[in-house]
């Protein structure tokens, strides 16, 4: 069906592709992995139309051509599901789902016909077993749900190609699976899916062939029982996955934070116990809506504490604002950086300095000089790879990004650390470097509680395991009780 041959995109002489050779069949699911600035964005951007290469054909149905314009490229039955969602928040989910094609009443006023439209949409979101309907207003959705609104958008246009660029960064586990389920569906009826993503395992589970791109160019092809997790990652960044992970140098010191029957708003009959020594790593487990980010959000002071108390230290501290807990050297690294974590149109000095800028204030101005040193440290120590702190947050990548969002906090010398899903859309290459910085922190005496969904991440990173369950802990694992069964056990409410 497609075949882009020999395509090659340089911008301002740094060659982003170097003669590519990518191909697709009706009715297969190809998976497209590599590190952030492999050249996977910029391939699927050719392919949409979006840019234009530098050299090379695309073949579409035995005919060439040098280039797609984004029309061209839909009229051909290639459909998107981005990873940035493009949706309004202003429109209900059937608006957002058939924006531009929407169908028209009849008479002169040619108004829309909002029941044909949910009457249209209905069916789509059934098939993705959504929870919501037709008529939900956006705004009042999840992230997650948003998601499935995205698949639903290209799901709607009838596609013969349709590429998933990180489908299922958002996703629960059902809906995950629901998606998978809806790929499989698409390969029976004939339709080819590219299939971009980070989550390997998603990749092993359904993809029929696996393209590997590094640095631009494709590094390796693997198809059938060669689709392993271990090979890819080998592929993608040279190294085995266990050099990923990195042991603790020191031994853990005493209790640095303490929960004592804390309960939160969202589960304000189950009490919460917890203690995390300095030094050390608690990877807090358990499924989408068992209460980890409630938690998290109870403890950095944006949720109100319903009961319980806090030990810094051993010495109880009061938190009833983010400033309380910043106050105080507790510090929260979001689920979803670009929202809550980082202001994507500001400059990474400014990023770095906003939650204390009374450190570089001379009266009510602000000394831009000492903020800019201090994010050229943080740049340097954290390996933030940008051309200037002057940059704005948004061209980074997310890896950078996240690394951003740990600036702020490690200028301001964090006593505990909480990183609510801390890869998430990050490649494995930047995974590797936020891991590393983790276990830097520990070491240096930083308690930390690592919530993540990302079951080879609480496994390796962890020193302890803490698993949770319709807002209750329902267990804790020691390091050499690990395992997939035992945690999945705990996490749908069983004994381990």
């Amino acid at each position: 069906m497609l075949h882009l041959i020999g395509i090659s995109k340089s911008y301002l002489g740094v060659l982003a592709l170097d003669r590519v050779d990518f191909q697709v069949a009706a009715g297969e699911v190809v998976g497209l992995i590599g590190e952030n600035g492999a050249g996977k964005s910029t391939l699927m951007k050719i392919l949409g139309g979006v840019v234009a290469p530098s050299s090379g054909t695309i073949r579409l149905d035995e005919r060439d051509h040098a280039s797609l314009s984004v029309t061209g490229a839909m009229a051909a039955g290639i459909a998107f599901v981005h990873q940035e969602l493009n949706l309004f928040e202003n429109l209900d989910v059937a608006g957002n789902i058939l924006i531009g094609r929407e169908p028209l009443r009849g008479g002169p006023l040619r108004l829309i016909d909002h029941a044909a439209m949910a009457a249209e949409v209905r069916p789509i979101l059934a098939r993705l077993g959504a929870d919501f309907q037709p008529e939900t207003p956006l705004a009042g959705l999840s992230l997650a749900q948003m998601q499935l609104v995205e698949i639903a958008k290209a799901l709607s246009m009838n596609a013969r190609l349709v590429i998933m660029d990180e489908p299922t960064s958002s996703l629960t586990l059902s809906e995950t699976e629901r998606l998978l389920r809806v790929i499989a569906e698409l390969k029976a009826s004939g339709v080819s899916v590219i299939f971009v993503s980070h989550r390997l395992h998603e990749v092993e589970r359904c993809c029929d062939r696996v393209v590997v791109l590094r640095d631009g160019k494709v590094v390796g092809n693997l198809t059938g029982e060669a689709i392993r997790h271990d090979a890819m990652i080998r592929l993608m960044i040279g190294r085995d996955l266990r050099s990923l992970y990195i042991p603790p140098q020191a031994v853990p010191g005493e209790v640095g934070l303490e929960l004592a029957g804390v309960r939160t708003t969202a589960n304000p009959h189950h009490a919460i116990d917890i203690a995390i020594r300095r030094g050390e790593i608690v990877g807090m487990a358990g499924l989408v809506g068992a209460g980890r980010t409630e938690l998290a959000r109870t403890l950095f002071g944006i949720d109100k504490m319903m009961g319980g108390a806090v030990r810094l230290g051993g010495r109880p501290v009061a938190i009833a604002s983010p400033r309380d807990a910043i106050d105080h050297g507790i510090f929260l690294v979001p689920e979803d950086r670009k929202r809550a974590g980082i202001l994507l149109d500001f400059e990474i000095a400014e990023n770095v300095s906003l939650p204390n800028l009374a450190a570089y204030s001379r009266g009510s101005l602000i000394d831009t000089a000492a903020e800019t040193a201090n994010a050229e440290q943080q740049k340097r120590s954290l390996g933030i790879r940008a051309p200037s702190v002057k940059v704005p947050a948004k061209s980074l990548s997310g890896g950078n990004q996240q690394k951003v969002v740990l600036a702020k906090w490690l200028s301001m010398r964090p006593k505990v650390l909480i990183f609510d899903e801390p890869t998430r859309g990050i490649d494995v290459g930047a995974k590797g470097e936020i891991y590393a910085l983790m276990r830097h922190l520990a070491d240096s005496g930083v308690a930390i509680l690592m919530i993540s969904s990302d079951m080879e991440e609480i496994i390796g990173v962890s020193d302890r395991v803490v698993v949770m369950h319709e807002g209750a802990i329902s267990g804790h694992l020691e390091r050499e009780r690990f395992s997939e069964h035992a945690i999945m056990r705990l996490a749908v409410g069983k004994a381990a």
